[in-house]
Order: structure tokens, then C-alpha cells, then sequence
């Protein structure tokens, strides 16, 4: 039987962060908690804002997030990263989130999608303005 949400990983695209939940990340059932997966995610998209803006930059706005299937204990997470707008002091940044789990069988599934928006901060964590980009 194939799995309808089979999938591949990106190509051409390196993920910001990979990942494989413990037990310790799960309830009883093996299912890994979402909250985990959350701060997974806003590290994830954190990198490219982080680099966007050439330093700190704080959480200020999870604007969606989907579940689109669970999480299992052992699963190998890919999270790819992306901004896709910058403001004057802001940075939204979308991540996608693929599971690659069956070992002997590789399947591979998008797990999660969010949008995330970061704000650039100084040494006083007050807003700055995001640099232009160097040409």
C-alpha cells in the first residue's frame, strides 16, 4: 500500500536543520509532541533571519502552522528554511519540515509548514533596521 503523502526532499535545497526526536520528545504513544516540534521550527527559521539581518533577531509572530501529519519517535526531521519577506526591521521566513522514516524503505513525508516572522534587535533588544543587502 503507498502512502498518498509520500513525498521527496527538496532538491537543490539544503536543510537548516536536521533532527531525530527522542523518546523523551513524545507521549506514551510514540507520537512526538507538537510544542517540540514548534521550537524545532522557530530555530530552524531563526538561521536565515540571523543571517538576513547580520545578527540578533527575536520571535515576534507565528503567523501559521500545520500539522500536516504526526511525528514519530526515530523519524529523521529535515527543516528547510527560506525568508521570503523583509521589512524594515522585520523578517518573515517560511519552513517546511520533511520525515524520512522506514529505514529499509525509505518514506518520506512533509510533516509540518509555518511562517514565522522575526524582528531584527540590537544590544538593548530594541528594534533595528535590517541592513541592506552588500552588492
Amino acid at each position: 500500500m503507498t502512502n498518498p503523502y509520500q513525498t521527496t526532499l527538496p532538491d537543490g535545497k539544503i536543510p537548516q536543520l536536521r533532527v531525530m526526536p527522542m523518546p523523551s520528545d513524545a507521549n506514551v504513544h510514540g507520537d512526538v509532541f507538537g510544542g517540540w516540534i514548534m521550537a524545532q521550527v522557530d530555530i530552524a527559521g531563526s538561521l536565515p533571519a540571523v543571517r538576513r539581518a547580520n545578527g540578533r533577531v527575536a520571535t515576534i509572530a507565528v503567523n501559521s502552522f500545520l500539522f500536516k501529519q504526526p511525528v514519530f519517535v526515530g523519524d529523521l526531521l529535515s527543516f528547510y528554511a527560506e525568508v521570503v519577506k523583509v521589512g524594515n526591521t522585520s523578517i518573515t521566513v517560511n519552513v517546511e519540515v520533511y520525515a524520512e522514516r522506514n529505514r529499509l524503505q525509505v518514506e518520506t513525508v512533509k510533516v509540518t509548514e509555518a511562517t514565522l516572522t522575526y524582528v531584527a534587535t540590537d544590544d538593548d533588544r530594541k528594534p533595528r533596521p535590517i541592513p541592506p543587502l552588500a552588492e
